[in-house]
């Protein structure tokens, strides 16, 4: 257990006992700033702000990370005109995924198409998906490799990375490539309808 005590700029300025899985919670819920509480911890004398403990620095880094990520695609959004989406194409080696996604948006009517390759993929690409979802670490290459000879192929298609490698790096290639969406695996189905949302002209409800 962690005790914490608010500062007087919170107005609090009282004790609480709280277990260290709440403390980390509130950090990466945004509830606690830096310079905005103090911790006391066994086997320290005194009070210690909570991004001063290693433990507890990398979630305040997680929690100062996402900001930054909102706060540049609200700078930098993307600029897409929204359309009618009805065929999408998926591009991803896990077969489990891609069967998985289908289902979500085939029970939604979205007609599916999915490639577990690049060599695939490119066949798929003829048939002009509205959207493409498209993972980036890929048995024949690197999905990011492959946006240049999309927008050759089907300029008109959006596309929307999915991986589980989403550093910030990443994130600003392909925005820099004309990617309009980002996804971290693992997602929800909630994560897949709202970016779809996003850049269609309809209104996607998640169940």
């Amino acid at each position: 257990m962690a005790e914490l005590k608010y500062d007087v700029r919170r107005g609090a300025d009282t004790y609480r006992l709280i277990y260290y899985s709440r403390l980390k919670s509130w950090i990466l819920k945004g509830i606690i700033k830096r310079d905005e509480a103090l911790v006391w911890r066994s086997g320290l004398s005194g009070w210690r702000k909570p991004e001063d403990l290693e433990e507890l620095r990398p979630y305040f880094e997680q929690r100062e990370e996402k900001d930054l990520r909102s706060k540049r695609e609200e700078k930098h959004p993307y600029l897409f005109p929204k359309r009618r989406i009805r065929n999408i194409l998926i591009i991803d080696d896990e077969e489990d995924l891609c069967w998985l996604l289908s289902n979500i948006l085939q029970s939604r009517g979205y007609n599916i198409s999915t490639a577990n390759s690049i060599s695939d993929g490119m066949a798929c690409l003829k048939e002009m998906p509205d959207l493409l979802f498209l993972d980036l670490k890929l048995p024949d290459g690197d999905g990011m490799d492959l946006l240049p000879k999309i927008r050759e192929i089907t300029p008109q298609t959006l596309v929307v990375i999915i991986s589980a490698y989403g550093s910030e790096e990443k994130r600003g290639e392909a925005g820099g490539r004309g990617v309009c969406g980002f996804i971290d695996k693992p997602f929800t189905e909630g994560n897949v309808l709202e970016i779809i949302g996003q850049v269609s002209s309809e209104r996607v409800i998640s169940e």
